[in-house]
């Protein structure tokens, strides 16, 4: 666990200490906010006719309203990155589900390839046999005729 930090920040021109297991740069940036909103709030006439309580109910609601419309952004946000995760998700899984069946189609292919190969040998074969038959038979036809005179 960290250790806590006591840092001493100005807010509206006073200094407090404050302590928390937060940097002292991050507590810096929270009163620089704090002191951002203060002085927004001061260049506007009605506020500063305000009671020192308005003001301050003023200040504490805006705050609220700045953190609940940063929250909701970041829950937006949040689930908007959640949505784009489930979709990365679906594509690699359709991703994987194609390169089986390439995988599958590549293998089928190949296979019917060396059917083919195996085919045209087969083909070549027998072309090879039925002319060497021919050629026995037109040898033995001619030796036939030859003979009969």
């Amino acid at each position: 666990m960290s250790l806590k930090t006591n840092t001493e920040v100005i807010i509206d021109g006073k200094i407090y200490t404050l302590s928390g297991y937060e940097s002292e740069e991050y507590l810096q940036k929270v009163a620089t906010y704090i002191n951002n909103k203060i002085a927004e709030f001061k260049k506007d006439e009605a506020y500063r006719r305000q009671s020192m309580e308005v003001q301050k109910a003023l200040l504490e609601l805006n705050i609220a309203d700045d953190y609940f419309k940063a929250k909701k952004q970041a829950d937006s946000i949040e689930a908007e990155i959640d949505e784009k995760d489930k979709q990365l998700y679906d594509l690699k899984h359709e991703l994987i589900g194609t390169q089986i069946k390439l995988e599958t189609a590549s293998k089928e292919l190949e296979t019917a390839n060396n059917q083919i190969s195996e085919l045209q040998k087969d083909i070549i074969r027998l072309e090879t046999q039925l002319k060497e038959k021919e050629k026995k038979s037109s040898s033995r036809t001619s030796k036939n005729t030859k003979a009969e005179p």
